[in-house]
């Protein structure tokens, strides 16, 4: 068996890629999202491949569920057992506010106020024990959120770790009178100090891990029964996956992992190409993500917000998301503003033009009145889109309150939500140092590629580069993905007060456990990775430096100059006289799969007259053009061609407005230069 599937489940459509090794063979399918019960929908789109599940090798799957559970709230019912006196971390957080000016907003803690409860015991910063843990009270106190319904419990203690001696024996008296798996201990989750951000992952991870638990299960039932003999693989949000029966284990790290997936294709389909910098837009129907590659290697963070007050703290790939989605709704706010988002129509009703009782105005329906999208052929509809119900919504909700026609409301429309696409970008750029004219913009997701030259252009970027299957892009990703396990410990010692043989003993103990856990899901590698970090800072300060570790056995000297050199490079001072801090010791483990090659991406024949598809009128620069409509199916390597024109394929439209110039490259990737730059 040579079949391997990669399947994206987004807020509005499910992506599916499968690659046949073997043959060079590529099916594709998008169905919509089924928001009722995801896995109809993953299932539906497996069927819809014209495969059976006893054909496939490898399925590599990234979900959104936990994401949307988190940001919508509605994950499942958490109690939290903590240390007396500290049942209000979660809540108090740090010293910030919802909105930048005026103490005006609100913040709900993912675990509730009365499902929070403390016990005594007690820890030093140092892992030493003040006040024994009171196991009859954590067993009370656990019993007592049952009572309340509670399905999924989280412990944390004060300064766990360092010493996790108090939250292991909780955590194992509770397991035995527990009636599900759902109780976790923070320090299984990330084993790092601050205590309100350790909280919150730990809460994200228990109010989502019922719920991630429950679908994968339900799909993986479903594919054993039809003869899928092998572990369904989950994508996480570091750029690498894991096997179904470990993660329950790992539900915090599925958050943002369909994102993850997408970056990590955009960052091999550039490379190959010749490009090592690139920023990376995905714009489904829901959301738009951003993210940097550089030096051919995505942006990792350890520390993300989710939300207002809910951090994160588990390694994944920096992206940044705005609420500009092809679904994201058009308004006009209480001043008199045209808005775009961050409201969604989602898959059902969805936009208008998708016919199934949507009536406000979307990005998409906007994109439809532009005739840059063919009214005939709807992605998930059976008939054309209703263009005159597009042009009466636009009129009555944008065009009235502005004094525009429905072509130049919708117009307005883009242009809103273009700035603020480009205006995300400029941000996570220029706030790093970084000059995106520098960098090659890739477009991806349903909408990306609809959009991309005119960010572009915005941001005075040199060149677009599309990919061959820009809507599957995450679930390339998915294919591509190796299986990747993380993990942190905190010391917080000066460099010269570490005692000898501590950090190897941490690092031996990090790498064993990857092993257990690369031994636990069975997936068959051809290798095994293992990469070392130090996260270091001088005292007096509160954000680390992550440093590779030197090679060999740890010497605090040769952490101390790597840490002076990154240091100096990153912020071009020295300070000699600051003592250095080694705060964190990070193990990344990375089990290597089968490569793809992505030269089966590349395109089989095709010619210029097979490739071109008529004219259509579309809107360009304030009037109507009569645009050359060509089928990137049938566009052979080599091809060029110029704006304005519009490239359809079964999981995206590419526009090329005039001045712009397109070529089909050697992977089958349509590179877009500019002939007349913006000024």
């Amino acid at each position: 068996m040579a079949v391997t599937i990669g399947v994206d489940v987004g807020g509005t459509f499910t992506d599916f890629l499968l690659v046949d090794t073997e043959t060079g063979e590529i099916r594709t399918g998008k169905v919509p999202t089924t928001v009722d019960d995801r896995a109809r929908g993953f299932l539906d789109g497996i069927a819809g491949l014209g495969i059976k599940p006893d054909e496939i090798r490898w399925l590599v799957h990234g979900t959104t569920a936990g994401t949307n559970a988190v940001l919508e709230h509605k994950g499942a019912k958490t109690g939290l057992i903590t240390t007396e006196g500290f049942r209000d971390v979660l809540e108090l957080g740090r010293r910030t506010r919802p909105y930048a000016y005026g103490l005006s907003g609100t913040f709900t803690p993912l675990i509730p106020r009365d499902l929070r409860r403390e016990v005594g015991e007690r820890m030093d910063a140092k892992g030493r024990v003040i006040t024994p843990v009171d196991i009859e009270a954590v067993v009370a106190q656990a019993k007592a959120l049952l009572a309340e319904g509670v399905e999924s419990l989280v412990i944390q203690f004060l300064h766990s770790y360092v010493n996790p001696e108090h939250e292991i024996a909780a955590a194992r008296a509770v397991r035995e009178i527990w009636p599900n798996p759902y109780v976790v201990a923070s320090h299984e989750i990330v084993r790092e100090m601050r205590e309100f951000e350790r909280g919150s992952t730990a809460a994200i991870h228990a109010s989502i891990a019922p719920i991630v638990s429950s679908y994968i299960d339900k799909v993986d039932s479903a594919l054993k029964a039809q003869g899928f003999d092998h572990d369904l693989l989950i994508m996480q949000a570091n750029g690498g996956m894991a096997a179904a029966p470990v993660i329950a284990e790992h539900a915090v790290h599925t958050i943002m992992s369909g994102p993850a997936a997408g970056v990590l294709a955009a960052a091999e389909l550039a490379s190959l190409a010749g490009y090592d910098n690139v920023v990376t837009g995905d714009m489904g129907g829901t959301s738009f993500d951003i993210a940097l590659v550089t030096n051919g290697v995505p942006l990792i963070t350890s520390e993300k917000e989710l939300a207002y007050a809910m951090p994160i703290r588990i390694p994944m790939i920096d992206i940044s998301t705005i609420g500009a989605g092809g679904g994201s709704i058009a308004h006009i706010d209480k001043a008199g503003m045209l808005r775009v988002g961050p409201e969604s129509a989602g898959s059902y009703p969805g936009p208008i033009g998708y016919g199934r009782g949507g009536d406000r105005v979307t990005i998409t329906d906007c994109n439809y009145m532009l005739g840059r999208l063919n009214p005939h052929a709807v992605t998930g509809a059976s008939g054309d889109a209703p263009l005159a119900e597009i042009e009466t919504a636009l009129t009555t909700q944008i065009g009235t309150p502005l004094g525009l026609d429905a072509v130049a409301a919708a117009q307005a429309v883009i242009d809103v939500a273009v700035a603020d696409m480009a205006g995300a970008i400029r941000l996570i750029s220029v706030e790093k140092g970084i000059d995106p004219r520098d960098f090659t913009y890739i477009p991806y997701g349903g909408g990306g590629p609809l959009h991309a030259v005119a960010i572009a252009r915005m941001l005075n970027l040199p060149r677009v580069l599309v990919p061959r299957y820009p809507g599957l892009n995450s679930a390339l990703g998915c294919v591509l993905a190796d299986v990747r396990h993380d993990f942190v410990q905190t010391i917080n010692l000066p460099l010269a007060q570490i005692p000898a043989g501590q950090v190897d003993e941490i690092v031996a103990s990090q790498i064993q456990a990857g092993k257990d856990l690369l031994a636990r899901e069975k997936v068959v590698v051809n290798e095994v990775v293992l990469q070392h970090e130090f996260e270091l800072l001088y005292r007096g300060q509160s954000h680390v430096l992550r440093i590779p570790a030197p090679e060999g056995a740890f010497d605090a000297e040769k952490v101390r100059l790597a840490f002076r050199e990154a240091f100096l490079a990153r912020f071009a001072i020295e300070l000699p006289t600051m003592i250095p801090v080694l705060v964190n010791v990070r193990t990344t483990i990375i089990g290597r799969r089968d490569r793809i090659s992505l030269a089966d991406f590349t395109p089989k024949g095709g010619n210029e007259d097979a490739a071109f598809k008529g004219t259509r009128r579309a809107w360009f620069d304030g009037a109507w053009c009569e645009t050359k409509i060509f089928d990137r199916e049938q566009l052979p390597i080599g091809f060029v061609f110029h704006g304005p024109a519009i490239v359809e394929q079964s999981d995206t439209t590419l526009i090329l407005d005039p001045g712009t110039r397109g070529e089909v490259d050697a992977l089958g990737n349509i590179i877009i230069t500019f002939e007349e730059r913006a000024a």
